[in-house]
């Protein structure tokens, strides 16, 4: 019987402190290439973010994961395991990416998404006779894939923020500049069918859910008819959309009536003319505020994500953003740093014009600077990203944006102490983690 060992590389996630990051979610890629992977190979997750590797087990196929900040991990553990003569594939994004680079770690590296390849991956490295790069050009027929194997998860199910991933959707129509989802996924929007996705939100224990779309209200029939349909199971959830869910109270409706609590919304900027640099038209018709208050009246909360360190943006962004972030009483954000991420337009355009200043792919997680900006220096980017976050979850920006706020505070108030320095950090963080 082959053994088989999938890996998830140590993620130090920006603005932790901590050497592992024990409130991730569970990495769904690995339980998805396990659920298509022959049962007659014995398979186990290892997620390095929980516990150590260990390097002397008896194993015949290593496949490891791997976003870009994972990148230089990822090739670490192959190496360790390749001098062992155990046979390593590697694969996502960042490996579809830059193939050629992942191969000089690798034995075998998976381009694109795994199902509809990894089983003839499988196949002939039983055979003893392998490819060193598989492509998989076609865009994965969610109808077919099984449900991921998150029974592999068990042993780690007290150390993850929940276990409980689903994705309903793959794709986006949209093609912003800085965005890898369309570079690996594709711009086809594919759906599962509804009654397997109930059916595995169903069999989950506990009553909430994680859906890692990247949009998962494109289709506004199919996300209507999900949300109808999730409505007797009684599970509260959060997911990704894009801010255009604002213009359909319908959906907003059936998505709080169904237990959405929060959606993670992408406003990027401010600017118009920043919308059209990243080319992300979609935003440019809707007013930020209004749709704040529209999703709100429905009972969900807004996450909001904002790029930092386009061409426009001047050293009066970081204030400006602070303070719509905060006077709109956003429940939480995310402020990133512009990153040229591998196989993006906004990459290709950095490096056409020379100014990508380093590849140290460990620091591209949206934290570090790894550019130069057009209208402030380096420095002043970094320095101003870190007082954005520093300022928008300090004591007073929480209380300011959460007080009197009733609705889900066990879910945001958690949340937001994560990112807090302050002494009552790991009091707050951990009240109600268990809810969850």
């Amino acid at each position: 019987m082959m053994n088989l060992e999938l890996i998830a590389p140590l993620w130090r996630h920006e603005g932790w402190e901590h050497e592992r990051v024990k409130d991730l979610l569970p990495p769904l890629g690995l339980a998805a290439v396990a659920a298509v992977t022959p049962k007659h190979i014995h398979v186990n997750i290892t997620d390095e973010n929980i516990e150590d590797i260990d390097y002397g087990k008896d194993v015949d196929l290593v496949g490891i994961t791997a976003s870009t900040p994972q990148a230089l991990r990822a090739y670490k553990i192959a190496d360790r395991f390749r001098e062992r003569g155990i046979k390593v594939a590697l694969g996502g994004i960042h490996p579809s990416a830059l193939p050629e680079e992942a191969l000089q770690h690798a034995d075998i590296v998976v381009v694109g998404q795994a199902e509809g390849i990894w089983e003839e991956v499988i196949a002939d490295v039983e055979r003893g006779e392998f490819q060193r790069i598989y492509v998989n050009s076609n865009p994965t027929k969610l109808e077919d894939i099984p449900i991921p194997r998150k029974d592999l998860f068990a042993k780690y199910k007290d150390s993850y923020l929940t276990a409980n991933v689903i994705q309903t959707t793959r794709g986006c129509p949209f093609n912003c500049s800085f965005c890898v989802v369309t570079s690996f996924f594709g711009r086809t929007f594919r759906h599962r069918r509804v009654e397997d996705v109930i059916e595995e939100a169903g069999s989950v224990s506990g009553d909430f859910v994680f859906f890692v779309d990247d949009n998962i209200a494109v289709n506004r029939s199919y996300a209507k008819l999900l949300f109808e349909s999730l409505m007797p199971l009684g599970k509260k959830w959060v997911s990704q959309a894009s801010i255009d869910v604002a213009e359909d109270d319908e959906l907003l409706s059936l998505a709080s009536a169904s237990g959405c609590i929060a959606l993670f919304l992408g406003f990027e900027t401010l600017s118009q003319d920043g919308l059209r640099e990243i080319d992300k038209p979609v935003n440019e018709r809707i007013d930020y505020k209004d749709a704040i208050a529209k999703i709100r009246s429905h009972g969900i909360g807004v996450y909001g994500a904002f790029i930092l360190g386009l061409d426009i943006d001047t050293r009066d962004v970081f204030e400006k953003t602070l303070e719509f972030a905060i006077n709109n009483r956003l429940e939480a954000a995310n402020f990133a740093i512009l990153t040229p991420h591998p196989g993006t337009r906004l990459r290709a355009k950095l490096e056409k014009e020379n100014r990508i200043t380093h590849s140290d792919w460990s620091k591209y997680d949206g934290g570090n600077v790894a550019f130069k900006p057009k209208l402030m220096s380096p420095e002043e980017l970094q320095e101003g990203h870190d007082w954005m976050k520093q300022q928008f979850y300090s004591l007073s920006s929480i209380v300011k944006r959460l007080l009197g706020k009733k609705k889900n505070l066990s879910f945001f108030l958690p949340y937001n102490f994560m990112y807090n320095r302050g002494p009552l950090k790991k009091l707050i963080t951990y009240l109600g983690r268990s809810r969850y």
